[in-house]
């Protein structure tokens, strides 16, 4: 369905200031229209959290027209304007010629047909305009009937988008979890040929579309779909080995770890409300990823240790796809703590207030509920820590050391490593109950530590 035709905008003060903008634009001379995700959050009635401009305008003249401007990518006819509190990225049309790089064209050619600027763009749903002063939607690559249909169509010939930038592989994963749609046969095609291309691709460019695939909706199938078009395989070949792992069904009826690790995925998204942190979704999709170098057929399906060689794996694919440290310190944690859940009814009380007092706690339950409802079901654990999270107050699960260092020496103490052993001795103490002032901590010490 190509053509146009009017659409109400979802008024607001970024798209007043977009729309001022090409106002702005056309006063000095230059066709200009707002484009891309914008446009078609807009179609599927969702208000824009963002909005691109694209127009006849050259770099030079974009900047001459607005006062603050950064040129991100000026040789490439992008321009970034800061507007108030908001910022838009303001593209010169163009046709890109060769992609030696698989990322950037080798030249920019600019024309003045906004035709000719859409059909060089990844997919059909992206490639519609809009105009904010008639209000209308002006579509030359049929994006409202793919919308219409649920489709995930690239532009064009699809060979030639994804060698042109071999990211949108992954990208056309992402739009089509994101919102449930199909991808087109040809499309799909050229993804499965050309998957192991993705290899070309930065890591840290992969690595973001991986985390927008699992912290949006629809996780699980967005993994699904990776594994399906060969895509895992090259970029999280870990994951893609959990596929057909199978699992003791009296433990998991849902199916292989695999498709557990799916499911996890979907209900963390639910979890959070829609709102997972990046932590907890890359700690999700690799918590059980141990499994298929350590399954073992015993009195039935084993996976010992999974655990810790989950969480040596999971630090090398964190490390390997360039995540922080921070990140991967928190990843790690996920991974190597997720079993202890079941050892909670067992636990001394000292060493289950230093199981709730990790960091990031909230996380790590999250996790295991999420883990019981991809599972069996059973939240026996998750709820008899919620009951104690509540019985226990911050001070008793963290409390300030009654003891310091300084004050063993003035006790007579000689530092040295002897230190540490005396003060998570009386840190256990404390959290037991047994402690609660400094005359009971000193007289604690002197007794078991005698000098």
């Amino acid at each position: 369905m190509n053509g146009s035709f009017k659409l109400k905008p979802f008024r607001s003060e970024l798209f007043n200031t977009a729309r001022m903008m090409v106002e702005r634009l056309r006063a000095s001379g230059h066709k200009a229209f707002l484009v891309g995700g914008c446009v078609r959050d807009t179609v599927m009635g969702s208000p824009p959290k963002e909005y691109d401009i694209t127009t006849s305008a050259s770099p030079e003249e974009i900047m001459r027209i607005f006062s603050n401007t950064v040129p991100i990518g000026a040789s490439f006819g992008v321009i970034l304007i800061l507007e108030g509190e908001y910022k838009f990225e303001v593209a010169t049309f163009r046709q890109d010629e060769s992609y030696s790089d698989g990322r950037h064209p080798d030249r920019v050619i600019y024309t003045s047909s906004e035709r000719d600027d859409v059909t060089r763009r990844d997919f059909t749903i992206n490639g519609m305009l809009y105009d904010p002063i008639t209000e209308e939607v002006i579509d030359y690559v049929s994006g409202i009937e793919d919308i219409k249909n649920g489709i995930i169509r690239t532009i064009g010939n699809p060979y030639e988008r994804f060698n042109e930038d071999k990211l949108r592989m992954i990208r056309a994963i992402r739009f089509g979890a994101r919102f449930n749609y199909e991808i087109e046969e040809e499309t799909l095609h050229a993804i499965r040929k050309l998957a192991y291309r993705i290899s070309d691709v930065s890591t840290e460019r992969v690595r973001e579309e991986i985390v927008k695939i699992i912290t949006q909706k629809n996780p699980g199938f967005g993994l699904e779909l990776l594994r399906q078009t060969g895509l895992l395989s090259h970029i999280l070949p870990e994951v893609d080995k959990m596929y057909g792992v199978p699992q003791p069904p009296e433990f998991h009826p849902e199916g292989d770890v695999f498709t557990h690790s799916c499911l996890i995925l979907d209900k963390v998204f639910e979890i959070t409300e829609g709102d997972p942190s990046l932590e907890l979704s890359v700690g999700a999709l690799l918590h059980d990823v141990g499994k298929p170098v350590t399954i073992t057929f015993e009195d039935r399906i084993r996976f010992n240790a999974h655990d810790i060689i989950g969480a040596e794996m999971a630090e090398k694919i964190c490390k390997r796809l360039r995540f922080s440290n921070k990140d991967i310190e928190r990843i790690e944690a996920l991974v190597s703590e997720h079993l202890r859940f079941k050892d909670v009814f067992n636990m001394k009380e000292s060493t289950l207030k230093r199981f709730l007092g990790m960091p990031y706690f909230e996380d790590h339950l999250t996790l295991h509920l999420a883990d019981c409802l991809a599972s069996h079901g059973s939240t026996e654990a998750y709820d008899f820590v919620k009951k104690k999270l509540e019985e226990f107050k911050e001070e008793e699960i963290k409390p300030k050391p009654i003891l310091t260092g300084y004050d063993l020496i003035e006790m007579g103490y000689t530092p040295g490593p002897i230190f540490s052993e005396i003060l998570e001795s009386l840190e256990e103490a404390q959290l037991e109950g047994n402690v609660k002032d400094k005359e009971e901590a000193k007289k604690f010490v002197l007794e078991r530590f005698p000098i």
